[in-house]
């Protein structure tokens, strides 16, 4: 069965308002039997409170709120007791209206419909027993609140998926202006780190080069008994030397954190490793073909689309695997990012995707979505090996 939906502040209040409304229906219906007298009047009483406490038991008790067989019982509960008042006294009619916003509530939409009609007939047959005749104002009044109940539980039930539709996608936006954010920023500071790296290279790096060359032809051309300007002259190459090396090591240190110290595949390999260690999920990393030096920005963007898409599916997908496979390949290095998922329609891709493609193209690359409900999803992300 279909869950029903979680109960928000508004639908709290309907929900008592049915509560009051089918317990004023029940009073009613004992009242007018002792006031006019009724020879059941006793056993319209007895069935009356038998119906109340029945149906409070539903609200009160934990397993009637958590377990839908529980309700499911509960709510044929309540309709036997409700026929036999249907059966002792005519008033009993009315109690069918809230009746119905209770089965469509509890049961799934087809259940729920037949539910009601069953309902509708078993209350128009027992007034017209009661009646001891049809009157075509018998069938009016059941069937209209029937109608009214479907057309009012069906629309709050399409305007509540629509909301959480909403509400979804208002998160995701978020989530996605975060990660541009976070991007922009990364791409902010990887270009003062190469525009820094460059100025480095042209001007602190080639200064200390060429200070070393000329330390070490001062350092030939001093005679042998100047030891101590030698000494003093060597001390100062090698001061040199450790400064350019120090000069080179900051130069060609522009990856992304991710990236400190490793290669894009060991980086690819630990994100599978910790996604395993804290989701339940096996990601597992594949590495093909040759491995051949890339641009830091395409390291960085295969590093973050595999990124986003794992979380994807983790937080998607109800996966059980993910397999990450980076593939050298002829002119072109392809991320494959593929799950055994609940999948998703790619036509209504989200905004994440949005955000992977905007990335990849930005390289002149391609990124391309297979995928279909219930058979799983397939994320490939492909950039040239050399950067235009």
């Amino acid at each position: 069965m279909t869950a029903a939906p979680a109960l928000t502040p508004t639908s709290r209040v309907l929900t008592w308002c049915l509560h009051l409304l089918l317990v004023a229906l029940l009073a009613l219906a004992a009242v007018r039997a002792v006031a006019d007298g009724s020879p059941e009047a006793g056993a319209i009483v007895a069935a009356a409170v038998t119906c109340a406490v029945v149906y409070a038991a539903g609200p009160l008790l934990p397993r009637v709120r958590t377990s839908r067989r529980a309700a499911l019982w509960w709510l044929v509960a309540v309709g036997l007791v409700w026929l036999v008042l249907l059966v002792l006294t005519a008033d009993g009619v009315w109690v069918a209206f809230p009746l119905y916003f209770l089965q469509l509530h509890l049961l799934p939409r087809r259940q729920g419909l037949v539910a009601v009609i069953v309902t509708a007939l078993a209350a128009i047959t027992a007034f017209t027993a009661h009646q001891g005749a049809f009157v075509p104002a018998a069938a009016i009044g059941p069937a209209l609140g029937a109608a009214v109940a479907v057309a009012v539980v069906w629309g709050y039930q399409a305007l509540y998926r629509e909301s959480e539709r909403r509400r979804d996608l208002i998160e995701e936006l978020t989530a996605t202006r975060a990660d541009l954010a976070e991007a922009q920023h990364e791409a902010g500071v990887l270009a003062e780190r190469e525009r820094l790296a460059h100025e480095i290279h042209d001007t602190l790096a080639q200064g200390l080069s060429s200070i070393q060359l000329l330390l070490r032809a001062a350092e030939r051309t001093l005679p042998d008994t100047a030891g101590n300007a030698a000494r003093y002259v060597e001390q100062a190459r090698q001061a040199a030397a450790d400064n350019l090396a120090e000069a080179r090591r900051f130069v060609v240190a522009l990856s992304p954190p991710a990236l400190d110290d490793t290669t894009l595949a060991d980086a690819l390999d630990r994100l599978c490793a910790t996604t395993s260690a804290r989701h339940r999920i096996a990601a597992r990393f594949r590495l093909s073909g040759d491995v051949v030096p890339l641009p830091t920005a395409y390291e960085v963007a295969l590093l973050r689309i595999g990124q986003a898409a794992l979380a994807n599916t983790v937080r998607h997908a109800d996966a059980s695997t993910a397999d990450v496979t980076l593939c050298y390949g002829g002119e072109h290095v392809t991320l494959a990012v593929v799950d055994d998922g609940v999948g998703f329609d790619p036509e209504h891709s989200a905004f994440g995707l949005t955000a992977m493609r905007t990335r990849i193209e930005a390289l002149n690359g391609s990124l391309t979505v297979e995928s279909s409900p219930g058979h799983g999803a397939t994320v490939s992300a492909r950039l040239p090996k050399e950067s235009p």
